[in-house]
């Protein structure tokens, strides 16, 4: 991925043959949507490049925030397939297809790796796909399922992968939505649970450290949009408790094995944090 913000997009809208307008409401902007407008995707409304333009204009960072995620993506499902020897990825809340989609990165590292994306938007399940498409030796699937069923999310993944072999499990800018902390803790719990020994958990979330941050937070959740929850350093590291942190732990995603070119300047930190940690 190139470390320039991305530019927007052509104003076009999804294709018609492709949308159940039964099934999309595009008359309230959509976070999946709005991310995808920011990380410079076409696959958004009006409304959404509306709300997201809004944001950008109280909060700019946001741009680079959502470029950083995904640059931590890339990091650290590399290392998870590159150094940690993990073939199996289930990735929850998968978002809409841009560039560099975990099974793009963990099949460039090792082909025989298998991905089973989850999601319950429409929108990413017409984009299904788009997602389906896997290296000869290994696979990739999608599942349509909600974050708030873990088991269930287990069960049909455990039809697709080996869930008595190691497993990294991906929540990427998904937890926040949940609006109780707790909840979104037992979440990660419950589906760490029926996870073997050796399998990894990897998650990436926004922070409350940025005041400008924060705020425009606030104004998008009033906005009738789904709300985003910011949490603190503590509740991310939270999401942790009982694994055994891969170094540097949890850090704003930019400070997490970031690239840096021989005597150039450390990255700067910003409002997301992320971090890696295995099941013993």
């Amino acid at each position: 991925m190139s470390d320039e913000s991305p530019g927007p997009p052509e104003a076009q809208e999804p294709s018609a043959s492709r949308v159940p307008v039964s099934k999309i409401d595009t008359s309230v902007p959509h976070s999946a949507r709005i991310w995808n407008y920011w990380l410079g995707g076409t696959d958004n409304y009006d409304v959404d490049r509306a709300a997201g333009d809004a944001y950008r204009s109280a909060f700019p960072g946001i741009t680079e925030i959502a470029r950083e995620s995904r640059n931590f993506l890339i990091r650290s499902i590399g290392y998870l397939a590159r150094d940690a020897g993990v073939r199996q990825f289930l990735d929850v809340g998968t978002g809409l297809p841009t560039a560099d989609n975990t099974h793009h990165i963990a099949q460039r590292a090792a082909p025989d790796s298998r991905i089973v994306y989850v999601d319950n938007d429409p929108l990413v399940l017409l984009h299904a796909n788009a997602l389906l498409t896997s290296s000869r030796e290994g696979m990739t699937e999608y599942i349509e399922a909600d974050l708030h069923e873990p088991e269930r999310i287990l069960a049909a993944a455990g039809e697709l992968l080996d869930l008595s072999r190691p497993v990294a499990l991906i929540l990427s800018g998904i937890l926040g939505h949940v609006p109780a902390y707790e909840e979104a803790r037992g979440i990660v719990r419950r589906l760490m649970a029926g996870l073997p020994s050796g399998s990894f958990l990897d998650i990436n979330e926004g922070v409350d450290t940025d005041p400008v941050y924060a705020a425009a937070q606030r104004e998008y959740n009033a906005s009738g949009a789904i709300p985003y929850h910011l949490r603190t350093m503590e509740e991310i590291a939270g999401y942790f408790e009982g694994l055994e942190l891969v170094e540097p732990g949890v850090v704003p995603v930019t400070l997490w094995r970031p690239d840096v070119p021989p005597y150039g300047a450390p990255p700067a930190p910003i409002g997301q944090a992320g971090g890696v940690g295995r099941k013993p």
